[in-house]
């Protein structure tokens, strides 16, 4: 029975998942692929700790160079995270004629480009499954299962922190820095959270989704971020009113004739549509093709075993396609190579979609008329609105009330006139909040 003999770089949550999950379920996926998935070697600074993991069961080194160079090594997993170090390894193994699987989402959305490159000039496979929604198998779903459609947008929760964070302040009405406190206390959240709070994280695999979706480069560095730590309590209650939920979506989006949207934010969802009633710390993901419409796929996006399960699938695949024609292989984003196109990714001020807003202004007569009218000079339409009395945002004595309006789709340049011009009123007596919003039907 041939053997594929696998070193495993990083031996943290998702490497000891990955040990774990292989050693368990050994003879279910020996029945699969008719071969022996094994892990020959794992490297990690902590040696005695490693040995401790494994048990003695595999060869434990402390310097990657020597696991990535072994005649005993033919797959390298990369579970250490972070792009310069992991670059230089990925790197090496590709050069070394090593087909390479890693989970490193960061690493692929800034150097993606360099290593699928390499890859196609060595003729080995970089596998990534887990580097997108963790047990989620988007990748596949996007590179296989969904091969005939031409993919029209994508939007998901891929960030499990932050939806565990925004669950929490409205379920249990707590504020953004108590409901990161609990997440961090469950595991949920890293002791520094910013990659995750600020949409890093989420603008990582969308970007990763965009180049498969649409056959274009990776381009983290046009994505337009934007993260939760800003969201008060009073819009999760107000939109709650309006019949909507504030969750954090990466959205990928095919614009015909002028290029792609690529952006992470705050957003708006209908209550009644299944991924906004997503909650705790699951992803979901939408997909919407011209032929089959849209797809939902729901599962946690991290954790060790789930994490675990992408990573074996791909070494999996690996198995199964290793000694295969290099031209048969399904390209590592879906399109050929010689194919992926340099298609422009739209700044944030050429985005098209609707609007949360919410204006804290003076209760006077003739306030909603002005507001209204500005943005009817900016072609914005108004679709639902809000007004609360003033006893109820800050008493009689303040003759201030909250204004919320929903409006109709417009362009976000169109957007921000309107903006400029109405936080100059002398009415409003605070920074505007500006939530954008999807329907996603």
């Amino acid at each position: 029975m041939k053997v594929v003999r696998v070193g495993l770089i990083g031996l943290g949550t998702v490497g000891a998942g990955v040990f774990s999950v292989l050693r368990r379920n050994q003879e279910e996926i020996k029945r699969r692929t008719g071969c022996r998935i094994e892990i020959t070697t794992v490297s990690r600074r902590d040696l005695d700790k490693a040995r401790s993991m494994v048990d003695g069961a595999v060869r434990v080194v402390a310097n990657p160079h020597e696991l990535i160079d072994s005649p005993d090594v033919d797959v390298v997993v990369e579970l250490i995270g972070g792009c310069d170090a992991a670059r230089e390894f990925v790197l090496r193994a590709i050069a070394a004629g090593k087909h390479v699987v890693t989970a490193n989402k960061a690493l692929l959305a800034t150097h993606g480009t360099e290593i699928f490159a390499a890859a196609e000039a060595r003729g080995v496979m970089v596998a990534f499954e887990a580097a997108v929604a963790g047990g989620i198998p988007i990748v596949k779903a996007l590179r296989e299962g969904l091969t005939a459609n031409r993919i029209q947008w994508i939007a998901g929760i891929i960030n499990g922190t932050t939806n565990y964070i925004l669950s929490e302040m409205r379920n249990r009405g707590v504020s953004f820095d108590a409901a990161l406190r609990q997440a961090q206390a469950l595991g949920y959240a890293e002791t520094d959270p910013t990659f995750d709070v600020n949409g890093t994280d989420a603008a990582h695999k969308a970007t990763l989704m965009s180049a498969i979706a649409f056959g274009i480069p990776v381009q983290f560095d046009r994505a337009y971020v934007e993260g939760i730590s800003g969201l008060a309590n009073l819009d999760l209650r107000y939109a709650e009113q309006l019949g909507y939920r504030i969750k954090l979506l990466g959205i990928v989006r095919r614009r015909e004739g002028e290029g792609v949207e690529l952006r992470v934010h705050p957003t708006l969802l209908p209550a009644r549509q299944l991924i906004a009633n997503v909650e705790g710390a699951m992803n979901a993901i939408v997909v919407n093709g011209d032929a089959v419409g849209n797809t939902l796929y729901y599962g946690k996006g991290a954790g060790s075993e789930a994490t675990a399960s992408a990573v074996i699938a791909d070494l999996v695949d690996v198995a199964r396609l290793s000694t295969s024609n290099p031209e048969h292989r399904v390209p590592y984003l879906a399109f050929q190579p010689g194919a992926v196109r340099d298609v422009q990714v739209l700044p944030i001020a050429e985005a098209i979609t609707s609007y949360y807003l919410r204006l804290r202004v003076a209760d006077e007569t003739g306030v909603l008329a002005r507001v209204t009218a500005i943005l009817a000079q900016s072609g914005i339409g108004v679709g639902a609105l809000l007004q609360l009395e003033a006893k109820d945002v800050g008493g009689d004595e303040s003759a201030q009330t909250d204004l919320v309006i929903l409006t109709h789709q417009a362009r976000e340049r169109a957007m921000n006139v309107a903006l400029t011009q109405l936080q100059a009123l002398p009415v409003v007596l605070a920074p505007i909040v500006r939530i954008r919003k999807e329907e996603l039907d």
